[in-house]
């Protein structure tokens, strides 16, 4: 396999679409003042210090873009994956820009790959830190310009981060993950291992952890295992664990310990959809204080929680 150690007055971006797939790459520590993307396949991205070695940019929803319209939430990365089997490890991604609330969102990663992982990885943001893909069907119709109606935007994202066929597992080991609004959002099987999931404070006052929008068909979504839900300055009482961003959008909550900041009924249905008639939402062994989820969530069953826990150790394989 192919090593590289680079620093920060390196071209990150030059070397990761030069290098051959399969490669390990070392970060050296410092700020990588850059917004890229990995395309190549099989690299190692490696940080010499998980809180001293950062990427870090400044892209926000509301920001003009060179086309004539606004970057968008998906616009917005610092890091943007669509290589296949990447895995990144003891580094910080960041967006580094604040007050969402203002300036929209601001997406620190995006993951538009069928295979990824991160273990021991921070990433920071406010709203919307964490893109998993697949997008929702109805935004590669409307981002892709697949329709001859001029309101659709064509060309709007690169196909490679926006049309990825079958669905997406990803994995998130030891990593903290810290947001205000919907800050793990997207449709991948994505698995969060013993995780902290840091709410910070937000204007607005309600803050969403998750914002998933798996379809119908996909039989396993988001998965928070042995992990927990830290208040990093959000009001007590003031955060929901998830909600959801489309229809059918899952997510399941195992053996996690909750600070004061999440509230007792846990979910929320989106604003004034119908989504609580399909959301799939449960939970097992919550810790840390008292609940009353919301009549239109379950609690998951002994077999399904030995399910996941079976299937997470064939993924970490």
């Amino acid at each position: 396999m192919n090593k590289i150690t680079l620093s920060p007055a390196d071209n990150l971006q030059d070397i990761l679409d030069n290098c051959p797939d399969n490669t390990t790459i070392y970060l050296k520590n410092g700020v990588y003042n850059r917004k890229i993307v990995i395309r190549r396949n099989g690299l190692k991205i490696i940080g010499e210090g998980r809180e001293t070695t950062v990427i870090s940019y400044d892209d926000y929803a509301r920001k003009p873009h060179p086309d004539g319209g606004e970057y968008n939430t998906f616009r917005t990365f610092t890091v943007c994956v669509t290589g296949e089997n990447v895995e990144i490890s003891n580094l910080t991604i960041e967006n580094s820009n604040a007050h969402p609330e203002s300036v929209g969102q601001c997406v620190a990663l995006s993951v538009n790959a069928r295979s990824f992982k991160a273990v021991d990885v921070d990433l920071r943001s406010t709203q919307d830190t964490l893109f998993t893909a697949p997008f929702p069907d109805d935004l590669v119709v409307r981002y892709s310009g697949l329709t001859p109606d001029p309101a659709y935007y064509d060309g709007f994202i690169p196909r490679e981060q926006l049309y990825m066929q079958g669905g997406s597992v990803q994995i998130y080991k030891n990593c903290r993950i810290y947001g205000t609004v919907d800050f793990i959002f997207g449709g991948a099987e994505a698995y969060f291992l013993g995780c902290e999931l840091i709410s910070t404070a937000d204007a607005r006052g309600t803050g969403y952890v998750a914002a998933p929008s798996h379809p119908l068909a996909c039989e396993t979504g988001y998965v928070f295992c042995d992990c927990a839900f830290v208040c990093g300055g959000a009001g007590k009482d003031s955060v929901y664990l998830a909600r959801p961003w489309r229809d059918f959008g899952m997510c399941e909550f195992i053996n996690c310990t909750l600070d004061g900041h999440i509230k007792s009924e846990l979910f929320d249905k989106w604003n004034d959809t119908y989504r609580d008639k399909t959301a799939r939402f449960s939970y097992k062994d919550l810790k840390g204080k008292a609940i009353a989820p919301v009549k239109w969530s379950f609690e998951i069953s002994p077999a399904r929680a030995q399910y996941l826990r079976e299937r997470i150790k064939e993924l970490e394989i």
